[in-house]
């Protein structure tokens, strides 16, 4: 019997195929990947944990767990491999929110006080957000950046001393430098802070050596394992030793059922591929493709944030051409460019029409771009950029 879901699994496929993705947050998983979270794996419930994992929470649920026990222990050495760490590893969660949300459930009680970055300067949406859980639940404060963009590492800090949080995190879904992470980190311990880092953009950097790493630094580390690491969607904590128990705690019984043992082995593959020679070649172009795609658009006079780049992203601030991010993410989709609108500091339009778009290099990079191709990309957005003003001065009385 046929079925109109596969037609519009073509369709994406198609889509995907023929279109340029700059979009940061995703990227092209490889075909062992899918195969993995396609695999009889999806039938297997499993609540619970290994049987005879060395830390952390021990025993299922369920019968039948020989198989899965052996996977998933398999999948946390990978990761372990992957970040040169001997941190505790928990690989259950379903999302990198999730991860972040289990972190909160483990170091906090409702109401505590949390100092982060804010959605409209960089931050992510469960980073305190008051239309997330995040948000509801605790008690946020927002450091700030500088008129350039750049984090205020002087201002965090004093904001810390100040408050007296009981968790900092450094992390953002849209922030184009390095994070020193040691400044963080002072500044949680001067305070007596938990130190927590949500890597999940930069992870692949981190893990090929692109990016300092915070294993050593921060007492929680949550990811996605999708994004620069190429792996399928879902999340990852790291963890001390010493908090192992409550962040397991924290995702089963705390907040998720059985894991997903078929997307728990697709996480084990994008870790053998993280391992690998051609891995690390690849994060590196990442980083080279975006700063040449970047320093291209302030070469045609665009205002990037921050001047660049250091990593898979940047934003591009549209105040100064009279567009709406949303005008030009919708007419760059139909021209088989997709983007997505993106805040900038101080951005005087709201979340659904903004003032800059955010583009990343990591997709395409794993199709094959180079420098040179991201160039012509970014001419070809311009293209496209400077004819939407030419109409939008043409319509004007």
């Amino acid at each position: 019997m046929a079925s109109h879901v596969f037609d519009l699994i073509a369709q994406e496929e198609l889509r995907q195929e023929t279109t340029v993705e700059l979009i940061a947050s995703e990227n092209f998983a490889s075909g062992n990947v899918l195969r993995a979270v396609g695999s009889c794996l999806t039938n297997k419930y499993s609540e619970g944990y290994p049987a005879h994992r060395a830390m952390g929470n021990q025993g299922r649920y369920y019968g039948g767990c020989h198989v899965v026990d052996e996977l998933e222990e398999y999948c946390i050495a990978k990761w372990k491999e992957v970040f040169a760490t001997d941190y505790h590893v928990n690989v259950q969660p379903h999302s990198g929110s999730s991860a972040n949300l289990a972190a909160y459930m483990a170091l906090l009680q409702p109401g505590d006080t949390v100092l982060s970055m804010s959605l409209a300067n960089g931050g992510h949406l469960t980073h305190g957000s008051p239309v997330n859980f995040s948000g509801k639940l605790y008690d946020l404060h927002f450091y700030d950046v500088d008129g350039d963009g750049f984090i205020d590492y002087d201002g965090m800090a004093r904001m810390a001393r100040e408050l007296r949080p009981r968790l900092i995190i450094a992390g953002a879904s849209a922030y184009s430098r390095i994070i020193d992470f040691t400044r963080f980190a002072a500044a949680a311990r001067e305070v007596g802070a938990y130190f927590m880092v949500d890597m999940a953009h930069i992870a692949g950097l981190i893990a090929a050596g692109e990016h300092p790493s915070p294993f050593g630094l921060a007492d929680v580390i949550t990811s996605t394992t999708h994004k620069t690491l190429r792996g399928p969607r879902g999340g990852l904590i790291f963890c001390r030793p010493e908090l192992a128990k409550k962040v397991d705690s924290a995702v089963f019984p705390g907040m998720q059922g059985g894991p997903l043992q078929h997307v728990i082995a697709g996480k084990a593959v994008a870790a053998e591929e993280a391992l690998t020679p051609a891995y690390r070649a690849y994060a590196h172009n990442v980083v080279e493709n975006c700063g040449a795609m970047a320093a291209e658009f302030v070469a045609m006079g665009y205002h990037v944030v921050t001047g660049g780049t250091d990593n898979h992203l940047f934003l591009l601030d549209l105040t100064d051409t009279g567009l709406t991010g949303r005008e030009v993410q919708e007419a760059l989709d139909a021209c088989g460019i997709t983007l997505n609108k993106n805040c900038v500091p101080g951005d005087r339009r709201p979340p659904s029409q903004t003032s800059g778009v955010r583009i990343g290099t990591a997709a395409m990079t794993t199709r094959g771009y180079t420098a040179e191709d991201f160039c012509r990309v970014a001419h070809r957005i311009d293209e496209v950029i400077r004819g939407m003003m030419a109409e939008k001065s043409a319509a004007q009385p």
